[in-house]
């Protein structure tokens, strides 16, 4: 995608400072190869390599799920969802995400005190998490919920979101992507696919204790109001459904008579119905010289008239066949 945009007074600016907390994952790995082992099994690792690539690397004895872990495009680990925990001969129960590889460690996923770490901080993702997946636009197609069925999880310890009536506004002001924050785990690899990979610094994370959110660096209420660019990266990344493709959003929902993921939520934030125009720059022909073309056969250029391109053809025909090279060099929207 461009990241250049028109000066038209409808495109936002991308200059605004990234805020801390992004972009800013510590060194994780060590700098030699190593060989450990995962339960009973030895695992050759490369310089660099965590706990989490090993136990990937072998079928183990327990599912670890690493919701957080994105492990792609140089996002994250940021181990904040502890459901990777193992445990270590050498340093007891750590995670797997985040935890360099030394050479001749020895880790056992089906300890106990591993098994109980990761099926805590599973209930605890849970019971912040809106479980209504049958009306979900990621049903079938999130991670948190294949998580859930792995280690069969029937009712989460520590209660779900629905008991306490907390739900925030579902953000649907956007025209290209639809924010429920109360589906978000606090993985953080959409806020990191957008300052890091993107370098758009659109979203940040936000607050802090219970109140940490998803929110956005020019301090805007909505999506519509923040300075997306409309990229959808964020969206492929997120592991359930609190970041989804306008469209698709009840694409694998079961219907229920009157029952959508909106009105159980209670609020939304609508888009405003202002036209904008597409927030990334649409490519656009570029500019030809208007005062002559050369012809296929080698004759005389011929000499275009106003409102016609050379060759015959008219504005309209270049906007919806334009058969040239595109560029991004700006003007107005469409």
């Amino acid at each position: 995608m461009s990241s250049e945009h028109t000066d038209g007074a409808d495109v936002p600016p991308l200059t605004e400072g990234i805020a801390p907390g992004t972009a800013d994952d510590p060194e994780i790995g060590g700098d030699e190869a190593a060989v450990v082992t995962v339960d009973g099994i030895e695992v050759s690792l490369d310089a660099g390599d965590t706990l989490i690539d090993a136990v990937e690397a072998v079928e183990t004895d327990d599912y670890v799920p690493a919701l957080c872990n994105y492990d792609r495009q140089e996002i994250g680990p940021r181990s904040e969802c502890r459901t990777c925990m193992v445990e270590t001969d050498e340093h007891g129960v750590v995670p797997a995400c985040s935890f360099p590889a030394e050479d001749g460690m020895t880790i056992s996923t089906d300890a106990s005190a591993a098994a109980e770490a990761r099926d805590v901080n599973l209930d605890l993702v849970l019971s912040d998490h809106n479980l209504r997946c049958t009306t979900c636009g990621k049903n079938g197609r999130c991670e948190l919920q294949d998580a859930a069925i792995e280690q069969e999880v029937e009712e989460p310890r520590y209660g779900v979101l629905d008991d306490r009536d907390e739900y925030e506004p579902i953000d649907d002001s956007s025209s290209f992507i639809q924010i429920d924050r109360n589906k978000c785990i606090l993985c953080n690899r959409c806020v990191e696919a957008c300052n890091d990979v993107q370098v758009e610094g659109v979203l940040r994370m936000e607050g802090s204790g219970q109140d940490t959110r998803i929110g956005f660096q020019n301090d805007a209420e909505t999506m519509e109001d923040s300075t997306c660019v409309s990229c959808g990266h964020c969206v492929t990344v997120c592991p359930t459904g609190s970041l989804v493709e306008k469209g698709i959003e009840d694409a694998t929902t079961i219907p229920l008579p009157g029952f959508t993921q909106k009105n159980s939520v209670g609020k939304t934030y609508e888009n405003s119905g202002e036209t904008k125009g597409p927030m990334t720059a649409k490519k656009r022909p570029e500019n030809r010289d208007t005062t002559e073309d050369a012809q296929p056969d080698g004759g005389e250029p011929v000499a275009a008239t106003d409102g016609e391109t050379p060759g015959g053809r008219t504005a309209s025909d270049d906007e919806t066949n334009p058969g040239g090279v595109w560029s991004d060099d700006g003007g107005e929207w469409p």
